[in-house]
């Protein structure tokens, strides 16, 4: 059932063509829907249009729920072959954490949960150690340890899944784990996996990035949030933050500050994505903001 004044979110994918924005308004229209917020986006290179709408129920003629809503939107993406989906606004997609030892930005991400910050539904927390527990068992969610070696990384990663399955779990979020992921877990997710890294990459890759950036003197240091796909830390950009340093920033700092820039910028794109915010528009992503 939709209860008086409940939002629902419609996004929308597709070839451009004119009339698209047309039709879904006159659908809405004539289900007494009030469009409280809207946005598209046309990409001209790639032919493809986006779009993110906000609505609720303005007169009698509204469904009582949710398949009502589809039923009336389903002419318009018929005719636009959309790629499409309605949800309750309030809908929060269930995301699985994985994180190795640090623990900036899992406990970023735990807090704002905690407080209902964080428009997803942490269903647990997976690690390759069992350092974290503690501060996961704390904030009353399930911990999972499951360790991996280049021998075990497979079954590894298909313990992963079939736990993403049992917790129907829509999105794997890594939270500073620290493993590459191989082909079995990165083939079986794609657009739902989010990563976060420091924008160094690839100038320094590896270990210590932020001692060796100090080393060569850098002036700015950042971080990006992006979805992982078989490149390593190539994937679609969702949100990047830089922040100016100057000579007197010690390689401690450069570690300290990085890391709330890490915490942030995945804060930001999980945030997002919890918000049906963000589209996939070929190795780039359309993120409405």
């Amino acid at each position: 059932m939709i209860d008086a004044g409940t939002a629902l979110i419609l996004t929308l994918a597709c070839q451009d063509r004119v009339g698209i924005v047309a039709a879904v308004a006159g659908a809405l229209v004539g289900i007494d829907g009030f469009i409280l917020d809207s946005q598209q986006y046309a990409d001209l290179e790639t032919g493809r249009f986006f779009m993110r709408v906000v609505f609720t129920g303005g007169g009698p003629g509204f469904p009582s729920d949710v398949e009502g809503v589809r039923a009336a939107l389903a002419a318009a993406a018929l005719r636009f072959d959309f790629a499409w989906e309605v949800v309750r606004a309030d809908d929060r997609p269930r995301v699985l954490l994985a994180v190795s030892k640090g623990s900036h930005c899992l406990n970023d991400l735990l807090h704002r949960w905690r407080t209902n910050a964080l428009p997803v539904e942490i269903v647990g927390v997976v690690s390759n150690h069992d350092a974290l527990r503690s501060l996961v068992e704390w904030h009353g969610l399930p911990w999972h340890h499951l360790p991996v070696d280049d021998a075990s990384r497979d079954a590894q990663e298909r313990a992963i899944l079939d736990l993403m399955a049992v917790e129907r779990a829509q999105y794997l979020v890594l939270a500073r784990y620290m493993q590459v992921l191989g082909p079995t877990l990165v083939e079986a997710l794609p657009g739902r996996c989010i990563n976060i890294h420091h924008s160094f990459l690839p100038g320094f890759k590896g270990a210590r990035p932020y001692h060796r950036a100090h080393e060569r003197g850098v002036k700015l240091i950042g971080a990006t949030a992006h979805f992982v796909t078989a490149d390593l830390d190539e994937g679609p950009i969702i949100e990047q933050a830089v922040e100016r340093v100057d000579h007197r920033a010690s390689a401690d700092d450069l570690v300290r500050i990085g890391r709330d820039i890490e915490a942030q910028v995945l804060a930001r794109a999980v945030t997002w994505v919890g918000e049906r915010r963000v589209f996939l528009n070929d190795n780039r992503t359309v993120v409405f903001r």
